[in-house]
């Protein structure tokens, strides 16, 4: 890393324009596929599946092409791919970053979450390890055959999925669990298996298995240093702080990561920042301000840590519940406004809760917004 003895400052303003502009949100820069938002996001929260379907249409210039078009990415031509990633959170991400993902997140995490689960067992007095690989063989040979498959029709291919055990027998939080559901989530995270389609329509919860796609096995520190590089390109500057706790990774893996990629060092309102190399010069802001509804847990909303630049902190309790997760929110020109929220007639609804106001082009430009989410 290196900044020379004078770091550019790059203000509040600039770290707005930057945000418009490259997460797909200012005018003109809308994207025709849900591959190039996927693109310009790096990866898009799929714990929730609305969220990747709303995260999308927000960005499309388009948006009546939403549900189609992501459905062609994710089922059809699988550009697009959902799996466990960064902080053990579920994802949608361009295929091609399976690997980076899998490598530099993904591997820890899987050799944890597999000694958990043989250590569960082993407490209830359920089956050993060996017996566990027969079974994960077992069931990867019969998703193969399948293509796709819930993990009920997984157990017809492969009784022993439906084995159940106590887990935390005797405490407050004891349960039980079945080998199925966490043997399916253990080789999520491996990168063996991801989610497919979902078993209702594009918001339903509930979905099937599929083969993850080939990937060759690479380097972590390699990996590592990809995929900041990536983030970092379209979400820079950024923190040290905001680094890890994107990646969930430790503060030397991302020290490591930004001295391979030769990040450079800018100044920030918080302090330093870092952003890549050759991306050190002023942005200009878009050509006019903008308007966005974004859904809950959209990557811009949640891409940063620190996010006083963009998020006042008088509005956190309203918008963030106690786990920090955000909800469904208002923009305007780079800062968050407010929120929205559909009621089930179909009419999307919107508040504003900067305390300062935001004026009435503000005001048309979001109802704007709102009436083009109704519509789609």
């Amino acid at each position: 890393m290196s900044g020379g003895t004078a770091r550019r400052h790059i203000g509040v303003a600039e770290r707005r324009a930057r945000l418009g502009i490259r997460h797909r949100l200012a005018a003109g820069t809308r994207a025709t596929r849900p591959e190039d938002v996927a693109e310009a996001l790096v990866a898009l929260h799929g714990t929730d599946p609305a969220t990747v379907y709303l995260a999308v249409g927000a960005r499309l210039a388009e948006p009546v092409k939403t549900v189609a078009e992501t459905e062609r990415a994710l089922y059809e031509d699988r550009s697009l791919v959902r799996m466990h990633g960064m902080r053990h959170t579920v994802f949608v991400l361009p295929t091609e970053l399976t690997a980076v993902v899998h490598a530099s997140t993904g591997i820890a995490v899987a050799a944890r979450e597999r000694a958990s689960l043989v250590k569960d067992m082993a407490k209830a007095g359920a089956p050993d390890a060996a017996w566990l690989a027969e079974v994960e063989a077992s069931t990867l040979a019969a998703l193969a055959r399948r293509g796709e498959a819930t993990a009920a029709e997984l157990a017809t291919d492969e009784p022993r999925l439906r084995e159940q055990f106590v887990y935390a027998a005797g405490k407050s939080y004891e349960g039980v669990h079945t080998v199925s559901g966490r043997l399916l989530r253990v080789l999520g995270v491996e990168g063996k298996v991801v989610r497919g389609r979902p078993l209702g329509s594009w918001t339903s919860s509930q979905f099937r298995w599929a083969p993850a796609p080939d990937h060759p096995e690479l380097d972590v520190a390699g990996a590592q240093a990809g995929l900041l590089r990536r983030w970092l390109t379209v979400c820079g500057p950024a923190t040290e702080a905001d680094l890890k706790w994107w990646t969930g990774w430790r503060v030397t893996e991302v020290r490591r990561a930004l001295g391979a990629i030769g990040a450079r060092e800018v100044a920030l309102e918080e302090g330093t920042g870092y952003v890549v190399e050759g991306d050190e010069e002023p942005v200009p802001e878009p050509a006019e301000p903008w308007a966005a509804l974004l859904p809950a847990l959209d990557p811009t909303a949640m891409g940063w840590q620190q996010r006083d630049w963009y998020l006042a902190p008088e509005l956190r309790p309203a918008l963030f519940d106690r786990s920090g997760n955000v909800g469904p929110t208002v923009w305007w020109d780079g800062r968050v406004v407010g929120g929205w929220a559909q009621r089930p007639d179909g009419d999307v609804v919107w508040r504003i809760l900067d305390g300062t106001g935001v004026g009435r082009e503000a005001e048309a430009a979001i109802g704007a917004e709102a009436e083009r989410l109704r519509e789609w």
